[in-house]
């Protein structure tokens, strides 16, 4: 997915526009309801359409810090070897941290809020067998990391 298609998709969540009326905005705006069938142009425009109901890029590009913790960017490791397989359906951040919710919420007895918050060794290291067995299933080499 190329950088501007990113930027509508992050436009919409901010602006909370869902897909029906982000589909309705293009068709409007350039004719086409499909991202995959517009131009970079057209793209553009669907971009500028979004910073005038409201939307205000980052400048900074979304960079965050980095955790703290060695075995925490492990885990952050882990997720950018899936994404890089094309074997995650969700592959930002947001979606690690749903994935961690959705697989352990009911084990821990609460709900994750952010990865980079996590601090018990036993959480994390469950993390990271559960990513590391989803790297062995979808056939990711993860040995290079630890």
């Amino acid at each position: 997915m190329n950088a501007t298609k990113r930027k509508i998709f992050v436009a919409c969540r901010a602006l909370g526009i869902d897909n029906d009326t982000r589909q309705s905005l293009q068709l409007r705006v350039v004719g086409k309801s499909s991202l995959s069938e517009m131009t970079e142009e057209e793209l553009r425009k669907v971009v500028k359409a979004l910073e005038q109901k409201g939307f205000k890029p980052s400048r900074t590009g979304g960079t965050r810090k980095t955790a703290k913790r060695a075995d925490v960017r492990y885990i952050h490791v882990l997720w950018g070897l899936l994404k890089k397989a094309d074997a995650l359906e969700n592959p930002t951040r947001d979606g690690l941290n749903a994935f961690i919710r959705k697989r352990f919420a009911r084990t821990w007895g609460a709900a994750l809020i952010d990865v980079d918050a996590m601090e018990d060794h036993g959480q994390i290291s469950d993390v990271i067998n559960a990513l590391k067995s989803w790297c062995d299933r979808a056939g990711v080499d993860h040995s290079g990391g630890a």
